[in-house]
């Protein structure tokens, strides 16, 4: 049986990143490093005024707090390490760190793929169905709902990371990118990997072409809704309602399907690791700013949690 990478050789990896771009890599730096710290204080105040205002607790901010969570986890699984390579010349990441960046960025990256879908639903109720709304999402159909987001994302991660993993090195161990993904780490392999490349294709299918479809099927519904009714106040609703999270969805699976979609000959072109920046560092940062800056709740709930309620 292949043995994992960790196991098959005793080096490091080298993820040359925008190495072959020094005069980027100190603004670079700058950047992500202000990207990073706005997502860890923006995400983690979401987190605390949907669980500190009772106003807050609805299925919404429920799917908001995990979407919260999930970006958190994501970009520290990426952003540190890359801090540390934009810093000086070493970029090199351990073994065992490879493998736990791939496992723990591909699951919260797959669960949200599949947590957005289910915010879309969500909006749907809202819209469609305001009537039933909160008899139809009970607290136990929303805790379901992001269990099976949950459990997607980590089952294909075991699935993916671990077939990535047990592939046999060439000798070399030069990432052109700067986190261990899949689409870069099996072009490391001395085996075929046609097989890999299509069981990436058909994962990135059903996580995210499948939910993508869902989304887009929820907000035609939601149109087709608003225009039967032909109220100018149903349509101020309606952008209010799903406004921040489509904005939110563009953000995610437009770079991320020209990564996961785009033929594999063309991965590792330059453009590749900047549309991976955008769904690692840029879209966890404007999140929380979409869904504060666009949501008068959360906003209100945020200026009592820092005590300038003016009420």
């Amino acid at each position: 049986m292949m043995r994992m990478i960790n196991d098959s050789t005793g080096g490091d990896f080298i993820l040359v990143g925008f190495s072959d771009q020094p005069q980027i890599e100190k603004i670079l730096f700058i950047v992500v490093l202000i990207s990073y710290l706005l997502t860890l204080v923006g995400n983690t105040a979401i987190i605390l005024v949907s669980r500190l205002d009772p106003k807050l607790h609805t299925p919404m901010y429920y799917f908001l707090t995990n979407l919260s969570l999930i970006d958190l986890g994501f970009t520290t699984s990426i952003v540190p390490q890359l801090l540390w390579n934009l810093r000086g010349p070493a970029k090199t990441i351990t073994p065992i760190g490879c493998a736990i960046q791939l496992y723990v960025s591909l699951a919260l990256g797959s669960t949200e793929c599949v947590l957005l879908a289910v915010m879309a639903f969500d909006r749907y109720a809202a819209v469609c169905r305001p009537l039933h709304y909160a008899t139809f999402m009970h607290p136990r159909l929303c805790q379901t709902l992001v269990g099976v987001a949950w459990v997607s994302g980590l089952g294909n991660t075991l699935i993916q990371g671990t077939i990535t993993l047990k592939l046999p090195l060439c000798g070399h161990r030069r990432l052109y990118h700067f986190i261990c993904e899949v689409p870069a780490m099996i072009k490391l392999a001395c085996v075929d990997i046609h097989a890999n490349e299509i069981q990436l294709f058909i994962a990135s299918l059903v996580l995210l072409l499948l939910p993508l479809g869902m989304i887009l099927i929820s907000y035609a519904l939601i149109a087709q809704e608003v225009m039967r009714i032909r109220s100018a106040q149903a349509w101020q609703k309606a952008i209010k309602t799903c406004g921040s999270h489509l904005l939110v969805v563009s953000l995610f699976y437009g770079p991320s399907t020209a990564v996961y979609i785009q033929p594999s000959s063309s991965y590792a072109h330059r453009q590749g690791k900047f549309i991976t920046l955008l769904y690692t560092v840029v879209t966890p940062t404007l999140n929380p700013i979409i869904y504060t800056l666009r949501n008068k709740d959360m906003k209100e709930a945020l200026i009592k949690l820092l005590g300038k309620d003016t009420r």
